[in-house]
């Protein structure tokens, strides 16, 4: 394997071959001036020196899809998923996009930090203006109308905030809570968070392994919010669980998710995940949850269109019916 820097930096820096880096930075520069046919050339000519070269092999990949080389391209990502095991570009996702991959993959905790790093000092900008996020403001609606409904004070002695990305969450409920922890595996929007002052704690760490965690510690909270996160879980049935674990007895979980109508999970265009509704119900009765609110309400758009979602909050009692 080519060599690596830290991982919230660049991966593969260096192939370890001085003439298939210089052959990489030239084709990015052939690609720059619009000739992609002579920088799929040049970044042959990369990997054939440096067979482990990941970015150079991700790069050819992507420009053969663009040439509409659709075989190509497999064949270049799956040379990119066997040079880099923690898959920091995301080449699975992409096999999964087009329909090259046996099953559909999770997203590896390296790709999704290095994502994340990366959007954090834009994060905002583009989230809310360009993208039109109201995640927060939606929960915070449904947990409140939840509150309501139960005859009980929207106040929650400890909330914690999974995902917590510059802290727009944190924002949106710091006025209903007496201890507000976030959690996110990217330390630039934990940075980023931090500098907002919203919290009371925050850790940088992966989802699952910070509530099992917790789980041990004996750590209770009144709320917990999971908003924007399931997109990049294919499968959130065990965060889902180690939510319960960790959730009070009268707690609510409130969180969003992206939707479609077919069956199961999908990986869109955009390399997000979208759950259909049918089967967020099974995960939720799966994890002993009762749906106190399943709110169709797209929470974001894409390319000017809104994005299929649900605003869900859930409790600890026996599945309610509930309509959508």
């Amino acid at each position: 394997m080519a060599s690596r820097s830290p991982a919230t930096g660049p991966l593969f820096v260096s192939s370890g071959d001085p003439a298939a880096d210089r052959r990489y930075q030239s084709a990015l520069g052939l690609a720059a001036r619009g000739d992609l046919a002579g920088a799929v050339e040049v970044l042959v000519q990369a990997v054939e020196l440096a067979p482990a070269f990941a970015t150079a092999w991700f790069a050819l990949a992507a420009m053969r899809e663009q040439l509409g080389d659709r075989a190509g391209a497999v064949a270049a990502f799956e040379q990119a998923c066997a040079a880099d095991a923690d898959d920091y570009h995301g080449a699975r996702l992409h096999l999964a996009r087009l329909g090259a991959a046996a099953a559909l993959p999770e997203m590896t905790a390296l790709y999704v930090r290095r994502l994340f790093d990366h959007h954090a000092p834009s994060f905002d900008r583009t989230l809310v203006e360009r993208l039109g996020y109201r995640g927060p403001a939606l929960l915070r609606d449904a947990v409140g109308r939840a509150c309501e409904s139960a005859a009980r004070p929207m106040r929650f002695d400890a909330m914690l905030d999974l995902g917590c990305g510059t802290g727009l969450a944190g924002a949106a409920f710091r006025p209903h809570v007496a201890h507000l922890t976030g959690v996110d595996l990217s330390p630039g929007m934990i940075d980023a968070a931090r500098r907002k002052q919203h919290y009371d704690r925050l850790e940088t760490a992966e989802l699952n392994a910070f509530l099992s965690a917790q789980a041990a510690a004996g750590a209770c909270y009144d709320l917990v919010i999971a908003a924007d996160v399931f997109a990049y879980m294919a499968d959130f049935s065990g965060a889902c669980g180690r939510i319960g674990q960790v959730l009070a007895p009268d707690g609510l979980f409130g969180f969003t998710v992206e939707t479609h109508a077919g069956a199961g999970v999908i990986l869109g265009e955009t390399l997000r995940y979208a759950h259909a509704p049918a089967h967020v119900d099974e995960v939720l009765a799966a994890a002993g949850f009762a749906v106190l609110a399943a709110d169709p309400q797209p929470i974001r758009t894409e390319k000017g269109v809104p994005v299929p979602s649900l605003v869900v909050v859930v409790g600890h009692n026996e599945p309610l019916a509930f309509s959508r």
